[in-house]
């Protein structure tokens, strides 16, 4: 088949600019094949070179004593004891999600599952995050249920339970929604598998499914804004089949047993480019691939289409040869590709041969480590003018609360939840919809603890601190159900970077993260960034999403009970009735204004470690975030079925979204035992109620808990039904 000429359309499609062509043009010394311009388009896009984000996302604080492996593998691994680790980190499948929005998600959760057991772990637990636009916008209610659909399909049928996550509507994500996926396994320490490739002429072997033209492309047009040509961009979009991962994780944890793998690499986005070219490239060694030997599903494919396929349920392994008869009788055993499609080489090339010609022969450790690092222009966002609270009028406490529940925003999500499978290999301590997920550590007494958190509207409003209060907000879901957060991994969901202020709220996000991550320890050790989620030039919220993970030690006590009737309701942390940017104020008064929330890191690790260090006075415990106390109150109170007094009725004082708090249930004389302790401690605590009888009363007004809790179970279901 004759390769197309290369054309300045053509460079322009495959998103490379001119000075980028360019510098292409002085690296290899003439002009590209069509073969070797998808190679480099495929490396040098911004969802595989991290070109704009490089430069920030160094200063992230990523080592600490319990970090195994730290960004740039394929997942991060964390110390958990006894020899054991977890294997963690969260991607984005924005752009797939949005124009097919089954697939989308479901090969998100697929490749995430990869780049775990690719590891040597297995899956032990899952969750996503999910941001679309509002209710009333024609495409929202198809992408939900897509989406859900498809996050639901996979992981089911792989047999991963689902354990937290969360979702949130607003008029920005109507042209882009996001689907943001996790994935945490557990392996033995020492026995955890790298993807850098070694030894000269060693087998590089084909594990998986084989390869079509699904994807062909993906991750360029995942760096790139929509436009009115999104139909256009559908055949990008990859097909997942979760059977076949389910074979193919069984497999590969079957192999690693045998001695055969020396390095291991999922193939993900740029599919066998990227993962040949990472491989040689973490070896400090050249990869020769005979492109013939690749087992395909579709006739007469050509080079430029395997080398950018980004079909699903692949991996790319170097083999010691020695063992290959035992290798390949793995992957016969459970159905499975496995072909030798190249080797290892001593010289620095990527050499791609077919049909007896050669496609392209590229200096690989320049293509993997020259790709374009911009210093992106960015200007810092202004500061919002404090709101003025006497602007914000007082209202009755119930009527607040109504409005926040029955908005699909703050309404109870199971709806959701309920389509995945949370109990699936009986681990699971604890679902989703109440705070962070737990799940047991298998015959140890140990569990693991997990959730997603971030508030968009903050870090539009004040990137720095709305970096810092992601973090802030995981750091307390995590300690609320009694665990040490140990470590997170960060989702940067943003616009086009090329604009000065989007790049200045990345800029001032990263800031306030690597501030938060530092003082809570829980450095970043995976993650993911994706940027030009834009349409038609109108940008998403900058949502950097940070997904975090908890350890309870076997001799640790974790706080899994409910709120009962007689509790005393305490607030740890200092209320000043912050209404800037909040729930409330967004719902009732459809108001986005003001300042985001300050967050003092020094009181945030303060009051957590107060939590952790008198689990045994505390029966239930929550954070308080979003809709603050009245929120937080009526929650905990509905999820144990008991109502539930609050003596305040002011406005500012119910609904304000000061952080670094937490509300707990405790019985009287735990309640006295907690007041002293925090006295001693320093630890700002006040009684501010107590769960009683059937109904909620708020500051004189009140309304039954079976009322709310019909309209909080359905208000959801009902908008997006």
């Amino acid at each position: 088949m004759t390769e197309p000429a290369i054309t300045e359309e053509l460079i322009e499609a495959h998103g490379l600019k001119p000075d980028e062509y360019e510098r292409i043009l002085e690296i290899i010394g003439r002009e590209p094949t069509f073969t070797e311009l998808g190679i480099f388009s495929a490396m040098w896009n911004e969802h595989c070179s991290y070109k704009s984000s490089k430069k920030w996302l160094r200063t992230l604080p990523t080592q600490g004593p319990q970090v195994i492996c730290g960004p740039g593998e394929n997942a991060g691994v964390v110390d958990i004891g006894d020899n054991q680790a977890v294997i963690f980190k969260m991607e984005s499948h924005n752009h797939p999600s949005y124009i097919e929005p089954y697939q989308g998600a479901a090969t998100g959760v697929g490749g995430i599952l990869r780049d775990v057991f690719t590891m040597g772990a297995r899956p032990i637990a899952a969750m996503n995050s999910l941001s679309f636009g509002e209710i009333g916008h024609h495409k929202t209610r198809q992408l939900v249920h897509g989406v859900v659909e498809g996050v639901g399909g996979y992981g089911n049928c792989f047999g991963v339970p689902t354990v937290g996550g969360e979702v949130r509507f607003d008029p920005a994500y109507n042209g882009n929604c996001l689907v943001n996926a996790f994935a945490a396994g557990l392996a033995d320490a020492d026995k955890i598998f790298y993807s850098a490739a070694s030894g000269i002429g060693m087998p590089v072997v084909y594990l998986g499914a084989k390869t079509g033209r699904d994807g062909v492309g993906g991750a360029t047009m995942a760096s790139a804004e929509f436009d009115e040509s999104i139909e256009e961009k559908r055949p990008t979009v990859q097909v997942g089949d979760p059977f076949t991962e389910k074979r193919l994780m069984e497999a590969t944890l079957e192999l690693m047993q045998t001695g055969a793998v020396i390095s291991i690499q999922d193939m993900g986005a740029a599919g066998l480019t990227c993962s040949a070219v990472e491989m040689g490239d973490k070896g400090g060694l050249g990869v020769k691939l005979q492109l013939d030997d690749v087992p395909q599903r579709e006739e007469n494919m050509t080079a430029y289409e395997m080398m950018l396929s980004e079909s699903q349920e692949r991996m790319l392994m170097v083999l010691r040869p020695e063992k290959e008869a035992e290798a390949r009788a793995v992957f016969e055993k459970w159905d499975l590709d496995f072909a030798i499609v190249g080797e290892t080489i001593p010289e620095d090339r990527f050499l791609i041969l077919h049909g007896n010609e050669v496609k392209a022969d590229l200096p690989l450790a320049t293509l993997s480590g020259s790709a374009p690092e911009y210093d992106r222009p960015w200007v810092p966002t202004e500061a919002a003018d404090p709101l003025d609270t006497s602007t914000v009028p007082g209202i009755d406490p119930i009527d607040g609360l109504k409005a926040l529940i029955s908005s699909p925003n703050y309404a109870a999500k199971q709806w959701v939840y309920e389509q995945y499978d949370t109990m699936v290999m009986a681990d699971t301590v604890r679902n989703p919809g109440l705070g962070a997920g737990v799940i047991r550590v298998h015959d140890t007494g140990k569990m693991l603890a997990f959730t997603s958190d971030v508030s968009p509207r903050y870090v539009k409003a004040n990137p720095t601190e709305g970096g810092k209060q992601a973090v802030a907000e995981a750091y307390r879901n995590l300690t609320a159900v009694g665990a040490t957060p140990l470590a997170s991994t960060d989702n940067l969901n943003f616009g086009n970077p090329e604009k000065p202020e989007i790049m200045g709220q990345f800029v001032g996000a990263i800031k306030g993260i690597g501030e938060a991550v530092a003082a809570l320890d829980m450095p970043i050790v995976s993650g993911n960034v994706s940027l030009y989620n834009e349409t038609d030039g109108t940008g998403i919220l900058p949502t950097p999403t940070i997904a975090a993970v908890g350890l309870i030690k076997s001799e640790e006590d974790a706080i899994l009970d409910g709120a009962r009737d007689g509790h005393v309701a305490l607030v740890i942390g200092e209320t000043n009735g912050h209404l800037g940017q909040s729930a409330l104020l967004a719902e009732v008064f459809n108001r986005v204004e003001g300042d985001a929330p300050s967050v003092n890191l020094e009181a945030e690790k303060k009051h957590g470690d107060f939590i952790r260090a008198n689990v045994e006075l505390i029966k239930a415990c929550t954070d308080l975030s979003d809709g603050g106390m009245a929120l937080a109150a009526f929650e905990m109170a509905e999820a144990a079925g008991v109502g539930v007094q609050l003596d305040e009725a002011d406005t500012a004082q119910l609904f304000g979204e000061d952080q670094a708090r937490y509300l707990v249930a405790c019985n009287f004389d735990q309640a006295e035992g907690l007041m002293l302790a925090a006295g001693q401690a320093g630890v700002p605590i006040a009684s501010v109620g107590r769960f009683t009888g059937g109904n909620v009363r708020i500051g004189g007004s009140e309304a039954s808990l079976e009322e709310l809790s019909a309209l909080y179970r359905s208000a959801f279901e009902e908008a997006v039904g």
